[in-house]
């Protein structure tokens, strides 16, 4: 096989990969909008922002623009702090919930 040939099925392969992931991402917005627990909302939107990296480091390949890379890493670290940041969030109002919840048991 030529060098095009190869850069040419690999080209189409990239954009199969893409579509996939375009599908997967829509499939993990119908999870974080319908939940059903907070708990499924964070996990899909850490699995967006993962496959939103996946899909930058694809298109690097097929750009061949070795700086998304880059963004692709200042992404993963933001994703990273926001998952953080909303885990931290929720379980600080579970905890101010379920403590209401002991405080009006012991009231009854």
């Amino acid at each position: 096989m030529t060098k095009e040939a190869l850069e040419l099925i690999y080209s189409n392969i990239y954009y199969v990969v893409l579509i996939v992931l375009a599908l997967m991402l829509f499939v993990c917005l119908v999870r974080a909008i319908r939940g059903p627990r907070i708990a499924d909302r964070i996990v899909a939107v850490n699995m967006m922002g993962t496959m939103v990296m996946v899909g930058i480091a694809v298109l690097s390949l097929l750009l061949k623009e070795g700086f998304l890379v880059d963004i692709c890493l200042i992404y993963a670290m933001i994703s990273f702090l926001a998952v953080i940041v909303i885990t931290k969030i929720y379980v600080r109002e579970y905890i101010k919930e379920h403590q209401k919840e002991v405080e009006e048991d012991e009231h009854h």
